[in-house]
C-alpha cells in the first residue's frame, strides 16, 4: 500500500480484467495471528494471495516465521467463508444485506434491553478479535454504550493467571517485565516451550530460543521444568519432569532457599518491593521436604538449582501458559516473578525490564477498558481483568431470574471448543433469543446463530497495534498493511459496532457526539467522494503516535519493513510502576492466603477411576481453535492424538495407533494412541484446540471435522479462585483401550460424534 496515503488507507482498487504473473506486486507487512508479528512479503495478483513469505529485510520479528503465516491466504479463500450477513432461517441460513442485519440485530437487542436491562446482553471474544488494532476497542465501546457487565473473553482460560499477578504486583494487567536473553546466565522456563511456540507471552522476544542457545554456547544454563519432555527440554541442561498443577511447590520451595540461605538480593528487597516480611514468614512455616514430594522434584535437585540461580551473574525466570492452565496457576505465576524480584532480577541485564514502545501503553490499556467492577449474578464472583469466568456462563444463560442472558454477540471466537465442558456451553447457546456471531467462517461455537456477520481477514485490513508497543524487546514499530481488499460483503469488526450503536441510538464508548461525528464523517465522504474523510480508526492511531513523541507517523509509513527506533534500555520499569507507592508488591494478601491454602491441603492423589492427569503440548503450525480446520497446514495429520508413556501404554495393554477412550466424570473423547517416552508416567497428553466443526451455512453440507475437543472431558467448574482459569493441563481422567489400530476410524465427523457421549459408569 503507498505510504503516501493521508491516513494509511488505500483507495480500492479496480480489479484487472486481465491479470498474468508479470502483474504481481509484493505488499510488505506483518502477521496478525498472535504476538511474535512477523514481518510478511505478501505477493498478490488479481486481489489474491499468491505467496506469503518471511520479511527478510525485517530488522526485528521475521525470524519466528511459521507455518501459520505462511498458509494465512488459505482462510482468506476458504470455501465455507461467510460472504455476507446470514440469517438463520427455517432449515438453514439465507444471505441478507448489511442494512437488513444492523436493523434487525438492533432491533431486537433493543427489545431485549428494555425488557430485562443491558447484562440481558453478553459478549464473548477470542484471539483473532484480540489481535486487530480496532476490533477489541470499538467491541468495549459498542458494549460500554450498552452498559453491560457480562462480558467474557479467552483470557480466563489460559492468560488470567498473568494479568491477575501484574496488575497486583506492579499495578496494571499489562506490565509485562521484557526477558533480556541475549545477556542472561541462567533460564529457569517454566512451563514454556520456546522452540516451538517462541518467546512469546503477553511479551515478544524475536528468536528468543536461538538467542538463549547462543548465550547457552557461551556458558549460560537453561533449566526447563514441566511434564513433558518437550523440543526445548531437549537442548536444555536440565529437564525438570514436574508433577502436573506443582508448579507452585516447585517455585515456593526454591523461594525458601534463597530466603533461608540469605541468597537475595538485599537492596531489591528493602528499596524495589513491599511485602518482603510477608515472604519470609510464608516460607518459613513451609517445609521444603513437603514441598518437594509435593511437586515430586528431589529436594537435592531443587536446592542447587535454587542456588545456581540466585548466584548467576544475570538470570532469569519465565512462566507461561503451562503454569496458568491449573487451579494453582496464580500462585505459581506470582511466584515466578517473586524470584525474579528478590533474587535482583528485575531491570537488570541478564534478567527482566521494562519496554516503553512508542506509546504509554499501560495508560491507553486502562483508557480502552474503563475499569470495572462487578459480581457475576449467580456466583457472586468479581471480574476478573474486566471480565467474568467462561466457566460461568452456561448457568447465567439457562437460570431464570433478573439478569438472565437472553442475547450474546461472540466476535472471533470459539468458547465451545477454547473452554472446559463445551457440551454444557453448547446446550446453553441454543437458548439464546438472539446469538450474533463476527467471524470468517461457521464453527463449532456458532451452531446456533441467529445471524452470522462476516468479517474482515487481517490480510484485508491495515493494523497499527499501539497496545502491543510495550511487550517488544526492543523500540519497534510496523504498520500492518493490507494486502488485498475484503470480499464486497465483508466489514471490518470496528465499523459493525459503530452501525449497531448508531442504530440502537446509544453512545459509542458511553460519549455523546462520537455516533453524530462518525456519521457526519460519512456524509462528508459521499458528498466529496473522498473515502479517507470518512471516520476510520487509523486516525486514533495517529493521534496515539502523535501523543508518544517517539515516532513520526511519516516515519512509520517510509518505512514498510519496520523501524527500530531506539536501543533497549534499562531503567524505565520503576518509573512504569502503576502501584500508589511506585514499588513491587511482593507479597499481595490474596496470593499469599492462597499459597496457605495449598500448603494445607493434602498432597496430590488421583481419585479413584482416574489414574491419569490431561496435559497439553504446542505445536509450532498449531494456534488453538482458529486454524486447526485449515486444510494441509498439519504436515503429520489432521487431528490430535493420545500421547502415553510407554509403561502406562503397557499396563494398559495399549499399542501405537490403537483407539482408546479418555474419560472423565463429565465427558469422553475416543482418538488414536502415539505411545512416546515425552510424558512423565502418569500423564496423558491430548492437544488442545482440535474438535471444532466448520459448517456450510451457503452450502449446507455435512459440517467438517478435525481431531476431537479434548476439553470436552475437563470440569469447567473447578477453578482457580484468583484466575478463574480451569484444569485444563492438570484435570484427572482414565484411558481405556477400545479397538486395535487396524480398526481406528479415520473419520473426523465420526470422532467427533463419539466425542460427545457421556461416559459408562465406571
Amino acid at each position: 500500500m503507498s505510504p503516501s496515503d493521508t491516513n494509511g488507507i488505500a483507495p480500492a482498487q479496480p480489479r484487472p480484467d486481465n491479470v498474468t504473473p508479470s502483474d504481481a506486486r509484493t505488499v510488505h507487512t506483518v502477521c496478525r495471528i498472535c504476538l511474535a508479528g512477523c514481518g510478511l512479503n505478501v505477493t498478490v495478483a488479481e486481489n489474491r494471495v499468491l505467496k506469503i513469505s518471511a520479511d527478510k529485510q525485517n530488522p526485528h520479528s521475521w525470524s519466528d516465521f511459521c507455518a501459520k503465516g505462511r498458509t494465512a491466504g488459505r482462510l482468506v479463500e476458504h470455501p465455507r467463508r461467510i460472504l455476507n450477513p446470514m440469517k438463520r432461517v427455517a432449515g438453514g441460513y439465507q444471505e441478507a444485506t448489511w442494512e437488513e442485519a444492523i436493523s434487525d440485530i438492533a432491533t431486537r437487542l433493543t427489545a431485549i434491553i428494555d425488557a430485562d436491562g443491558p447484562d440481558a446482553l453478553a459478549s464473548y471474544w477470542g484471539n483473532p478479535a484480540g489481535n486487530s488494532s480496532s476490533n477489541v476497542m470499538f467491541m468495549n465501546g459498542f458494549l460500554d454504550s450498552i452498559g453491560t457487565h457480562n462480558r467474557y473473553y479467552v483470557g480466563s482460560v489460559d492468560q488470567n493467571a498473568m494479568h491477575v499477578v501484574a496488575t497486583a504486583m506492579y499495578g496494571s494487567m499489562l506490565m509485562t517485565p521484557i526477558s533480556d536473553v541475549d545477556n542472561s546466565d541462567y533460564f529457569i522456563l517454566v512451563g514454556a516451550n520456546p522452540a516451538v511456540s517462541a518467546w512469546n507471552w503477553v511479551e515478544n522476544v524475536p528468536g528468543g530460543w536461538k538467542r538463549a542457545l547462543a548465550r547457552q554456547r557461551l556458558g549460560a544454563k537453561i533449566v526447563v521444568v514441566d511434564p513433558v519432555r518437550t523440543e526445548s527440554a531437549d537442548k536444555a541442561d536440565v529437564h525438570i519432569a514436574v508433577r502436573p498443577g506443582q508448579d507452585w511447590a516447585l517455585l515456593l520451595a526454591m523461594v525458601k532457599v534463597v530466603f533461608d540461605e540469605g541468597l537475595e538480593h538485599e537492596q531489591d528487597c528493602r528499596d524495589l518491593a513491599t511485602g518482603v516480611p510477608a515472604l519470609r514468614a510464608l516460607v518459613g512455616d513451609a517445609d521444603l521436604d513437603d514441598l518437594a514430594a509435593r511437586c515430586d522434584v528431589p529436594r537435592e535437585r531443587i536446592e542447587q538449582i535454587a542456588r545456581e540461580f540466585a548466584l548467576a551473574r544475570g538470570a532469569m525466570v519465565i512462566t507461561r501458559t503451562g503454569v496458568s492452565l491449573h487451579l494453582a496457576g496464580t500462585v505459581a505465576e506470582w511466584l515466578g516473578h517473586v524470584l525474579n524480584v528478590i533474587t535482583g532480577r528485575m531491570d537488570r541485564p541478564g534478567g527482566r525490564r521494562f519496554e516503553p514502545g512508542y506509546v504509554d501503553a499501560l495508560k491507553l490499556w486502562d483508557t480502552m477498558a474503563k475499569p470495572m467492577t462487578h459480581r457475576s449474578r449467580l456466583q457472586g464472583r468479581e471480574m476478573t481483568a474486566g471480565h467474568h469466568g467462561l466457566d460461568e456462563l452456561p448457568d447465567e444463560i439457562t437460570t431464570p431470574g433478573p439478569g438472565k442472558i437472553r442475547a450474546m454477540v461472540i466476535n472471533g471466537g470459539n468458547p465451545v471448543v477454547s473452554g472446559a465442558d463445551g457440551t454444557r456451553l453448547d446446550a446453553a447457546l441454543q437458548t439464546l433469543d438472539l446469538l450474533v456471531v463476527i467471524d470468517l467462517v461457521q464453527r463449532e461455537s456458532h451452531r446456533h446463530a441467529h445471524w452470522l456477520l462476516p468479517a474482515a481477514h487481517w490480510l484485508e485490513r491495515n493494523d497499527l497495534h499501539a497496545v502491543s508497543s510495550g511487550l517488544q524487546d526492543q523500540p519497534f514499530v510496523q504498520y500492518g498493511h493490507r494486502a488485498v481488499d475484503p470480499p464486497p460483503g465483508v466489514r471490518e469488526e470496528w465499523e459493525i459496532f459503530a452501525d449497531l450503536s448508531i442504530a440502537m441510538r446509544k453512545p459509542l464508548f458511553g460519549v455523546k457526539g462520537v455516533n453524530g461525528f462518525i456519521r457526519a464523517t460519512r456524509a462528508l465522504a459521499r458528498v466529496t467522494r473522498r473515502r479517507e474523510l470518512a471516520f476510520h480508526p487509523q486516525w486514533i492511531n495517529r493521534l496515539l503516535v502523535a501523543t508518544g513523541r517517539k515516532v513520526k507517523w511519516r516515519d512509520i509509513l517510509a518505512h514498510p519493513h519496520g523501524l527500530v527506533f531506539g536501543e533497549r534500555e534499562f531503567g524505565h520499569f520503576k518509573d512504569a510502576l502503576k502501584t500508589e507507592d511506585k514499588k513491587v508488591h511482593a507479597a499481595p494478601p490474596e496470593f499469599v492466603d492462597r499459597a496457605r491454602e495449598l500448603l494445607a491441603e493434602p498432597h496430590p492423589q488421583a481419585p479413584a477411576g482416574y489414574p491419569f492427569q490431561l496435559g497439553n503440548q504446542r505445536h509450532r503450525h498449531s494456534m488453538n481453535s482458529m486454524l486447526n480446520d485449515l486444510e494441509g497446514l498439519h504436515p503429520s495429520g489432521k487431528r490430535n492424538t493420545a500421547l502415553l508413556h510407554p509403561q502406562d501404554a503397557a499396563a494398559l495393554g495399549i499399542d501405537e495407533g490403537d483407539l482408546v477412550r479418555v474419560y472423565s466424570p463429565v465427558g469422553e473423547i475416543e482418538l488414536p494412541a502415539t505411545i512416546s517416552d515425552r510424558p512423565r508416567r502418569g500423564v496423558v497428553i491430548v492437544d488442545h484446540g482440535w474438535g471444532s466443526g466448520v459448517f456450510d451455512p451457503r452450502g449446507g453440507s455435512e459440517p467438517q471435522y478435525f481431531g476431537v475437543n479434548r476439553n470436552l472431558v475437563v470440569d469447567g467448574s473447578q477453578v482457580d479462585p484468583l484466575s478463574q482459569t480451569p484444569a485444563l493441563s492438570s484435570s484427572y481422567v482414565a484411558v481405556q483401550r477400545v479397538a486395535p489400530a487396524a480398526a481406528t476410524v479415520d473419520d473426523p465427523v465420526e470422532s467427533q460424534q463419539r466425542s460427545r457421549r457421556r461416559p459408562a459408569t465406571t
